[in-house]
């Protein structure tokens, strides 16, 4: 390099806008314009175009306002389902790259976001700052209704539809309606039959991770729920809760409206409830039949695949109801019983 060009470098660095920037690390941009200061470059080009920081372009559909129109643009994508980029792994589309990259660590298993505190990383910025926030214990959204307080505003707003009783999410194929995206996303696999958790022991489906949790315990035998009064352990929460009301003498029935008859849980009182209302939920996706409860419609569908889970333990006979299987028991206690009678 020539002694000409390092004087001109060095003259550069001693400029004062130079000196300003290297000063001035937290907000390095600023727009001489407004005299706002900002730490992004996209940041600085939209102080720029909105000196005053209006917010002039604004969503017909949603009415969210932007200061720019590119940042308008790239909004409206999402009410009109124009999704330009896909993934090369999975296929899935996205309406910005932005959030193509994001995905893509999905795949590739980069996590550039590393906590200071605990070493943890993480793949998205906002997960990292929602993290932070564990170690700091910061809760800074209150509901106004009861005491609780949230970390991030999006659980917050959440929470308080159990006051309001707010349900924006609807399904397309029933009347239900449901507070929560996620709670209408699982709803949604009833009607498509999907079920995207296998077991690896058995190879059963489950439309919910929770109740392929659930069902494991039935191979692994664990039972993690303990009664602390007389140490029977249980491997579902509910039985654990059922069970509580013996030591307690609390027995909590759901007495049906129409029929009198009462019932032990809220759920059970919600599948009797479809005998009065007629109500058939639960679809077959092979000859569209209609069942009440969703067991009678997982019993159906081995008519259409042929599968027969239920085996004898005496001659390895194998049926498609468990309620089969016992009636069939039958046959082999009333033969030992018959053994029984000729020694005796």
């Amino acid at each position: 390099m020539s002694l000409f060009s390092m004087s001109k470098i060095h003259k550069r660095r001693n400029t004062p806008a130079a000196q300003n920037k290297l000063l001035s690390k937290d907000n390095p941009h600023q727009c001489s314009v407004s005299l706002r200061d900002c730490k992004k470059k996209y940041e600085l080009a939209n102080a720029k175009k909105s000196p005053s920081g209006e917010k002039a372009y604004q969503c017909s559909q949603c009415f969210e306002s932007f200061p720019i129109k590119s940042n308008l643009v790239l909004h409206m994508r999402k009410h009109a389902g124009k999704k330009s980029y896909h993934c090369s792994k999975c296929f899935k589309e996205f309406s910005q790259k932005c959030y193509l990259v994001s995905h893509m660590r999905s795949h590739t298993g980069e996590k550039p976001y590393p906590c200071s505190e605990c070493l943890k990383s993480f793949s998205q910025k906002p997960y990292l700052v929602s993290h932070m926030k564990i170690h700091s214990g910061e809760r800074a959204y209150q509901c106004t209704v009861c005491p609780k307080n949230f970390k991030e505003n999006a659980d917050l707003v959440k929470h308080m539809r159990i006051h309001t009783g707010e349900k924006p999410y609807h399904c397309s194929e029933c009347p239900k309606d449901f507070s929560q995206k996620s709670h209408l996303d699982m709803h949604m696999r009833i009607h498509t039959g999907e079920k995207p958790y296998h077991c690896s022991e058995c190879l059963r489906d489950f439309s919910r991770k929770s109740h392929l949790v659930e069902h494991m315990r039935i191979h692994t035998g664990e039972k993690p729920y303990q009664c602390s009064e007389c140490l029977k352990r249980f491997s579902r929460k509910s039985e654990l809760v059922l069970h509580m009301k013996i030591h307690t003498g609390k027995h909590l029935y759901h007495q049906c409206s129409v029929c009198l008859i009462k019932v032990q849980t809220k759920s059970n009182l919600v599948k009797h409830m479809r005998i009065h209302t007629g109500e058939k939920p639960y679809k077959c996706s092979e000859c569209l039949k209609d069942f009440i409860r969703k067991s009678d419609m997982v019993a159906h569908k081995r008519s259409h695949t042929g599968e027969n889970p239920y085996q004898c333990s005496e001659c390895l006979k194998n049926f498609n109801h468990k309620s089969n299987l016992l009636r069939h028991m039958k046959i082999h206690t009333k033969e030992k019983l018959r053994l029984f009678r000729k020694i005796s």
